[in-house]
């Protein structure tokens, strides 16, 4: 209920204030396991994403926020988990692998932390090896002009969330992984994060 109340007001809102848009839509999966990894440079990535897609997405987020009793306790209840930054947490791969398994949607920022600068950062290798784990496409997501997003009312056009078609890494699947081929498959993920970000130039910072 929280998650729904909360994703029509976002919803509301980015329709007032900036006018937004989402394009490609239709890549999204409506139905079946997803992971939906994005770029991040801005806290309202992870709010412009989850409103852009038809379905729940349950997004890990730094531990250090549970902290908070009163806003942890609002992420627990809108589907996000906690994730130990700078080293592999099992519980977070736990819970990642059974919300696949169950058929839901995941959401991951690859790059760990926020873009000072804009730019794709190196991604960890987190999102491919639960992908690949768990059998799912992974669906790319660029979050634009998310930076400063508060100066930009009423400027047509200046939040827009592209979806790209999804990924699927089949072959490897059922392969013993290398620590290689995670690296390669990471980096082929935001590639196409990327190739989505660029079209038609539109700038994350305008």
């Amino acid at each position: 209920m929280l998650y729904r109340l909360a994703r029509f007001f976002f919803r509301v809102l980015f329709r007032l204030l900036w006018r937004w848009r989402v394009e490609g839509l239709e890549n999204f999966p409506r139905e079946g396991p997803v992971v939906l990894v994005a770029n991040h440079v801005s806290l309202w990535d992870p709010i412009a994403a989850a409103c852009a897609v038809p379905r729940m997405v349950h997004f890990m987020a730094k531990e250090e926020l549970f902290q908070y009793p009163v806003l942890g306790k609002a992420l627990v209840r809108i589907g996000v988990f906690p994730v130990k930054r700078g080293k592999p947490d099992r519980n977070a791969i736990r819970r990642s692998l059974e919300l696949l398994e169950e058929k839901k949607v995941l959401g991951i920022f690859p790059e760990g932390t926020r873009s000072k600068t804009g730019e794709l950062q190196k991604p960890h290798p987190g999102a491919a090896m639960i992908a690949l784990k768990a059998g799912s496409p992974v669906v790319p997501v660029a979050c634009l002009g998310t930076v400063g997003l508060w100066k930009k009312i009423f400027k047509k056009d200046a939040l827009v969330i592209r979806i790209g078609a999804p990924a699927y890494y089949e072959e490897y699947c059922e392969q013993r992984l290398s620590a290689k081929c995670l690296e390669n498959i990471s980096e082929d993920i935001m590639k196409r994060v990327a190739m989505i970000m660029e079209e038609n130039g539109v700038n994350q910072n305008d």
